[in-house]
């Protein structure tokens, strides 16, 4: 993430990564002030394994497009709000990328899917993982239903 002030919103990736099970570093580094230590933060993740990243940023929201300049691994944006125009400028700058230097992009603050779809990106070349997404979607699925079955008793 380009702040620490980004880190309450960036937390919900990292909860439904560790649901998943799946093991992540969160750091800071920004593409305006720490150029050089971004490049660093990228080329260690990528010796370390990381198979996807997740960058968020607001306002100009440089960060992901910065890091899918610098790896050819997955890159997924996260537009975070704030600013004069609440995140808008930064849902912009993410989702507008060049051609050959693609960044996925969730909704302003949608840091949480940013996470699912790392998830489900490491699901196609590991099926365990894919199993324990598939049983989040099956409770999912059974929780609306018993929402459902209280709202209805509730309206008799």
């Amino acid at each position: 993430m380009g702040s620490d002030s980004d880190g309450e919103v960036m937390s919900q990736a990292c909860a439904a990564l560790d649901e998943a099970g799946i093991p992540y570093e969160m750091k800071v580094a920004s593409a305006h002030r720490s150029p050089e230590r971004t490049k660093q933060v990228i080329a260690d993740a990528e010796r370390d394994g990381a198979a996807v990243f997740i960058a968020g940023a607001g306002m100009a929201a440089h960060l992901p497009g910065v890091v899918a300049s610098l790896t050819t691994k997955p890159v997924i944006g996260v537009p975070l709000g704030g600013g004069a125009l609440q995140g808008l400028d930064a849902l912009l700058a993410v989702v507008q990328m060049p051609p050959g230097i693609p960044v996925a992009t969730v909704a302003i603050g949608g840091a949480r899917n940013a996470g699912v779809l790392a998830a489900q990106i490491m699901a196609l070349g590991d099926p365990a993982l894919a199993k324990r997404l598939s049983a989040q979607r099956a409770a999912m699925a059974k929780a609306v239903a018993e929402k459902s079955r209280k709202v209805e008793k509730s309206t008799r």
